[in-house]
């Protein structure tokens, strides 16, 4: 194999011996590929052509807690205190239907504040009156952690959407929970910052609900997990207090760590409004390699060696099996695979602020892959245009699962070595219930996202793969959730990863925090 093209491997002094060992196989980006110009994709309700899923207070027998109904007075406070026309009562699936489409609440109402002081006098008031509510930023989770379950009052974050100030010096940004990351990104390229944060959802999805869930994403192997980027956060609790634990230093040691609590937490403890987050410099030479490979042991290896030899700019290291890319490529055709035949592909991006340094230490990188026979085929680019095609494949694997049928989404975290066997153990148990059972996911920091396509949900697949995926989980001391939460749909599996006493002392804080009960319940905690 011989990657030529976008990097100049001719630069190694083996890569002429490369050519002509692995001339059949050249594989480059041209002009001439596929673009995704002009194709956007709208986030809206995930498998739009299938029906709107049955209630889910009925469907899983969940007995509404001893809350107060919602009336008329009600509603008009809150048209009082918001303004009519952020108080919405008429056509609510959007904010009623989790993305997935399997869970379904029945709220009556939704209010967009648009300050955390408008926000303190509605959860002041739904606390003295004992309303349930559920806090909602862009609806892109896949634990059905931020859409109703009953009929609790819906508090969308959409209006707080501002960067308020974004330092070139410092590196830290403060920005409303309601933010869209997409275009929180965009304000600190800038001024050359680069938010530590980058997902498939980024278009929609809100800051604010990537830090309540903790969300990890594609540079969690380079840039560490939400705890260490965000400094700080501003909070309201469920009696309308303002818990301002806002800080402008990654060295803050006065007390306990509060803000902590809150990522993570999924809304349960209080409304994240606001947050600082400390943004890295831009780096100025981005690279990527698309490469593919025969078995999981020859992904370990690759994975070993880029650890190794690419050092400080290795920036994501992502894993994508055939299946996956199949149904990706079937389901939207305006994306173009660079290489395509092999088991396995890995996506390997480096970044740093020396191109050409960067260049030779991931063309030695690959050599040594290829000359062990670790690294079968692939394409490398340092275009930007480019580069943002070949992610863009890695984007739409998760959608092309949920096209056009059912399909379970586990977000786990396995020790390396046992990876993907979970995916083969699947495969054979759900046998043919199942049209598709793939992996792919951050191999960087052990975070598979584990698929089980069917045409649609049934008894018997449940069965087949719920609890088995979480105790099997559980027996390899992985985690049930890496970074989109509990929710609903985890509630009743948290034991597999928490111990009794910790579970407990979750719900102390719980009471502590929310006595009445009232932020985000029949999540997290069964």
């Amino acid at each position: 194999m011989r990657f030529q093209g976008l990097l100049q491997l001719r630069r190694l002094a083996t890569a002429a011996t490369l050519r002509q060992r692995h001339s059949s196989h050249i594989r480059t980006l041209t002009d001439t590929g596929t673009h995704t110009h002009g194709h956007t994709v709208v986030r809206t309700l995930a498998s739009s052509a299938s029906p709107l899923p049955e209630l889910t207070q009925i469907t899983d027998h969940v007995q509404r807690g001893n809350y107060a109904t919602l009336n008329d007075k009600d509603v008009s406070h809150f048209e009082q205190l918001l303004g009519k026309n952020h108080v919405l009562t008429e056509d609510l699936d959007g904010y009623n239907v989790c993305f997935l489409k399997r869970i379904r609440g029945n709220s009556k109402l939704v209010l967009k504040p648009g300050s955390t002081e408008e926000l303190a006098a509605v959860l002041k008031h739904c606390n003295e009156r004992k309303l349930a509510v559920v806090p909602q930023g862009g609806n892109t989770g896949l634990v059905g952690g931020s859409v109703p379950i009953c009929d609790e009052i819906v508090i969308s974050l959409q209006r707080m959407n501002k960067v308020l100030s974004v330092d070139e010096v410092t590196g830290i940004a403060i920005v409303e929970a309601g933010c869209i990351l997409e275009n929180f990104s965009l304000r600190a390229q800038e001024v050359g910052l680069t938010v530590p944060l980058d997902l498939g959802a980024k278009a929609s999805c809100h800051i604010g609900g990537n830090v309540s869930t903790n969300a990890g994403g594609l540079r969690v192997v380079r840039y560490g997990n939400l705890h260490g980027s965000v400094l700080g956060v501003e909070a309201v609790l469920a009696n309308g207090q303002v818990l301002d634990l806002m800080s402008n230093f990654k060295k803050d040691n006065t007390g306990y760590h509060m803000k902590n609590l809150f990522i993570g937490s999924e809304g349960t403890l209080g409304i994240i409004t606001k947050l600082s987050m400390l943004c890295p410099h831009e780096s100025k030479a981005v690279n990527l390699a698309f490469i593919g490979l025969n078995s999981f042991d020859d992904v370990l290896k690759t994975f070993v060696s880029a650890k190794r030899n690419l050092g400080e700019i290795l920036s994501s290291c992502e894993l994508i099996d055939e299946r996956a890319l199949n149904v990706a490529l079937e389901q939207f055709k305006f994306l173009n695979a660079p290489i395509s035949g092999y088991p396995f592909y890995m996506l390997i991006e480096t970044s740093g602020s020396n191109g050409a340094h960067d260049e030779e230490k991931l063309n030695q990188f690959i050599s040594l892959g290829m000359e062990r026979d670790e690294i079968r085929d692939g394409t490398v680019t340092g275009e930007p245009g480019k580069v943002q095609e070949i992610w863009k494949i890695r984007e739409m694997v998760p959608l092309g699962l949920i096209e056009k049928s059912f399909c379970f989404k586990y977000d786990i975290s396995l020790p390396l070595r046992d990876f993907y066997s979970i995916v083969d153990v699947m495969r054979d148990r759900c046998g043919d219930l199942a049209n598709v059972v793939c992996g792919y996911g951050h191999l960087g920091d052990s975070n598979l996202h584990l698929n089980v396509n069917c045409d649609q949900l049934t008894d018997e697949i449940h069965k087949r793969v719920e609890p088995f995926v979480y105790e099997y989980t559980s027996k390899l001391k992985g985690s049930i959730s890496a970074e989109h939460g509990i929710g609903f749909l985890k509630k009743d599996y948290l034991h597999y990863s928490k111990n009794p006493v910790a579970i407990d002392w979750m719900r102390d804080m719980k009471k502590m925090f929310d006595p009445n009960g009232i932020l985000n319940p029949y999540k997290m905690l069964a």
